[in-house]
Formats: C-alpha cells, structure tokens, sequence
C-alpha cells in the first residue's frame, strides 16, 4: 500500500513544529510492509502544493495523511471539511501572504475528509487520548494542502483515504513562548498518528 505522511516545518517564529517531529520520528518499522513517503512541506503556499500534485499523481497513495500544528487548540483535532478558500493571517515562510483567494479557481466549494473520522476519533477516545472531531481547518496552508490533496486525488480518479489532523503545540514551544497555552507531548502526539494511520490501512477498501 502506498502511503503519504506529511508535516509541516517550523513558521511563524517557532523553533519545531509538531507535525515535522512526528515526521522525523515516526516508527516506519512498524509499517514495514508498505511503500511509508514521509515528507516535512515547506511552509510555502507554492512549493508545497506542487510537491502534494506531483507526488499525488506520481505514486497514486492509497492513505494520505496531512499533519499541521493548531496553535492555542488542546487536542488532537481530525479535521472533517477543506473549504475552497484562503485568506492567510500571516505570511508563509517565502514571505507570501494570499489573501480572499481560492485555492482552485472554479473549484468546488469544498470537500470533506476521506479518512474513517469517526473510527480514529473513538480509537484515540479509546487510548485516552484528547481528540475531537473540527469543522475548521482554517484558511492557511493547512487547509489549503487539505482541499488541494483531495482535488488532486479526485482528478485523477484516485479511490484514496486523504485527509488533515492538527496537532497541539509542543511543550517546548510553550516553555520558549513564554506563555500559558496548551500543549501535548510529542509521544503522545506519536501514538495518535501511529493509532490513526492503522485505523486507515485498516478501514481501506478491499
């Protein structure tokens, strides 16, 4: 089975990134018998979304998982709906800022995840992990490598289960921010992907 996973580099200041360390760390062994691409996007409204396109239409996975860090949100949240729009509150990190723009023109209005939500929703209920199902991925790159992956996928009439987590920020961001805000481990943060993506391979069809 081929499968992506993706994360996102630092931005905004931070030194880490949640998504990137779940990336760099994440325990391929344990997937062994599938084709695992793991790749940590740059936080580029252009060159991350070619890097999606191409490796989409490419290799054709069968799972893909997109991984974000969600500032200020204390759990992992499964994303459920792409909107068709961006309007970045800050500047990517090539110093671009889109702002009330589609991310496909004359694309449709939306999309809703293709992961088993509710199955890796009550699995990390299950592993007493916080975890919640959001409505809002935002209108930054996190949503648009979202939208953009499923209609990419759709184009290409690719039968995939795509979809976008958040993960909260780190405790070391927090400690070096100096602030009272949220946070999760990164094990924990680990064991919720690792739950999700068996859940998928799980729930594929056939």
């Amino acid at each position: 089975m081929n499968i992506i996973l993706t994360g996102f580099e630092p931005f905004n200041g931070s030194s880490t990134n949640p998504s990137a360390e779940v990336i760099k760390n994440f325990p391929v062994d344990s997937f062994s018998e599938h084709n695992l691409i793991r790749e940590i996007l740059p936080v580029d409204s252009v060159k991350a979304v070619a890097w999606l396109r191409e490796s989409i239409q490419a290799i054709r996975p069968e799972i893909i998982i997109l991984l974000g860090e969600a500032t200020n949100r204390p759990v992992v949240s499964i994303e459920k709906v792409a909107i068709n729009w961006m309007d970045f509150r800050i500047a990517d990190n090539s110093g671009g800022q889109v702002r009330d723009q589609s991310v496909v023109e004359d694309g449709p209005a939306a999309y809703f995840s293709t992961l088993p939500v509710n199955l890796i929703h009550n699995q990390l209920r299950a592993a007493h992990i916080p975890v919640e199902i959001s409505l809002s991925a935002g209108a930054y790159l996190c949503n648009q490598v979202f939208y953009s992956s499923l209609y990419y996928a759709d184009l290409i009439d690719n039968i995939s289960l795509c979809g976008f987590i958040h993960l909260p920020s780190l405790p070391k961001q927090v400690v070096e921010k100096n602030q009272i805000a949220p946070s999760m481990s990164l094990g924990t943060c680990m064991t919720a992907i690792t739950i999700a993506l068996q859940a998928c391979i799980q729930h594929f069809p056939g």
